[in-house]
């Protein structure tokens, strides 16, 4: 077999092709995935874990956890085999990995971490509003402590925490869930689209242009940084940042720090912003939806303030206008996704064809093959087949969403795994001496001297005047 088809890349589209391939079964009735392990905001720990699909509620949260793991356990096993490695020292290995991850990830949604300030569970008095995505953060502090205070642990994780491999796998399934999205929003609001792409195509090519330029040019960072850290930006945190890493060949532990950034960032901006947009925009609700989607950096922090920010606007629940203004958030924040895929291939040219560039060469094409990260293809399959098949026919569309949440559950574990990776990989004083201080000043510079406001006046110029009703 061919050395360029047993590459990480093939596993992970193979491996993401898998899953989305088992969730369209929804499509005929049948549930393939629905007992896979989802988790909830918990304020008591046994509600914690459920079924992803309530007709596998009978296998409660602890049983679905068991057939999650056995399941990943068994194809990423396999897939050690694919890549020449021993399957028998692998799942040891993975298995201790993916219980730590995983407990990381299930204390990021406990209600005093995650939960919407203003939308309280009973019983909880408070909340930091992290939104589940702490989980993330918990799991790169979980790698970080294991992988510094104890170096000989960390190395023993080395066969199995494959960072590389877990966030391709994710992206490749995120393909599918953007696409079932996509088709939902084409469908119920074409003028919406319009705007919404119109928005962002333009906000994009100003965010990401001065962020690149401030990184370089004010603050010294080298390309390295810098690229990752604009498409963390001007995107979406993890899944651009990480796309944007592997067409420029950054170092795997680039990508997941700038988006360790953006997800703490997106919080701040999920508590102030929506309060911000109702007093500078009283009249102004479709505007504010649009900035939402446009400034707040994450799709979980990005979906919360659109329906945080509706209902400021139109505080009974039961106003269609609250839907409208979700929708617009949401549409904006999935066509700024989509852009990874396109915008990976648009760099994997430039650093090809100029920065890394030979001398006494033209457009080497060659290089760009190699350099452009074939997984972004099985990102662009998943989402156009799951696109068309919701375009071409509606009908389906709620059986392609139920399927692709139970998908997206994998997502987001494969997340986890990428960031407790790269945790036990990571070594703090060295990252310290490259200047994660000044990326967190970068960080704020950028986001708070311009891509906010940016993001408004171009909500501003196609969503002024538009109202709330959709017409």
């Amino acid at each position: 077999m061919k050395s360029w088809f047993r590459s990480e890349d093939v596993l992970a589209v193979l491996i993401g092709v898998l899953l989305i391939g088992l969730s369209l079964a929804t499509l005929t009735g049948a549930n393939l995935l629905g007992w896979s392990v989802a988790v909830k905001e918990w304020a008591d720990p046994a509600k914690a874990l459920v079924p992803s699909s309530s007709a596998f509620a009978g296998l409660t949260g602890i049983g679905a956890f068991a057939a999650t793991f056995v399941f990943l356990l068994g194809v990423l096993s396999a897939g050690a085999v694919f890549l020449r490695t021993s399957p028998a020292r692998f799942a040891v290995r993975f298995a201790v990995l993916f219980v730590l991850a995983f407990l990381c990830w299930v204390a990021g949604h406990n209600a005093y971490i995650a939960a919407n300030p203003n939308k309280l569970p009973a019983g909880v008095g408070w909340a930091l509003g992290l939104t589940g995505e702490a989980g993330y953060l918990l799991a790169l502090i979980g790698g970080l402590l294991i992988g510094n205070l104890f170096p000989r642990a960390g190395a023993w994780f080395k066969d199995a925490a494959r960072s590389e491999l877990f966030i391709k796998v994710g992206i490749v399934i995120y393909g599918a869930v953007l696409g079932a999205k996509a088709a939902e929003e084409s469908v119920r609001a074409t003028a919406i689209l319009f705007r919404g792409l119109a928005a962002i195509i333009e906000a994009y090519l100003i965010y990401w242009a001065l962020v690149y330029l401030i990184a370089r040019k004010v603050f010294g960072f080298s390309r390295e940084w810098a690229a990752p850290l604009a498409s963390g930006i001007s995107i979406c945190g993890v899944t651009a940042a990480i796309t944007t890493g592997a067409a420029i060949r950054a170092r795997p532990v680039v990508p997941v720090m700038v988006s360790s950034l953006v997800v703490v960032f997106a919080v701040f901006e999920m508590l102030v912003l929506p309060k911000l947009a109702h007093v500078i925009l009283p009249d102004e609700p479709m505007v504010a939806a649009g900035w939402m989607g446009l400034a707040v950096k994450t799709d979980g922090a990005a979906f919360s303030s659109g329906e945080i920010t509706a209902g400021l606007y139109y505080p009974d629940e039961k106003d269609p206008a609250r839907k409208w203004m979700a929708l617009t958030t949401t549409t904006v924040k999935v066509f700024i996704d989509v852009f990874i895929g396109i915008w990976a291939l648009v760099l994997s040219v430039i650093w090809s064809w100029k920065i890394d560039k030979r001398p006494g060469r033209g457009l080497p094409l060659r290089e760009i093959w190699e350099r452009f990260p074939k997984f972004v293809f099985g990102y662009a399959v998943t989402f156009g087949t799951f696109f068309a098949i919701g375009v071409s026919d509606p009908g389906v569309i709620g059986d392609l969403k139920r399927g692709t949440d139970q998908a997206d559950v994998f997502r987001r574990l494969f997340f986890v795994l990428t960031f407790f990776s790269i945790g036990l990989a990571t070594n703090v004083r060295r990252l310290w001496a490259e200047g994660l201080g000044r990326l967190a000043l970068v960080y704020v510079v950028n986001l708070f001297g311009f891509v906010i406001w940016i993001g408004l006046a171009i909500s501003w110029l196609f969503f002024h005047g538009v109202p709330a009703g959709g017409k």
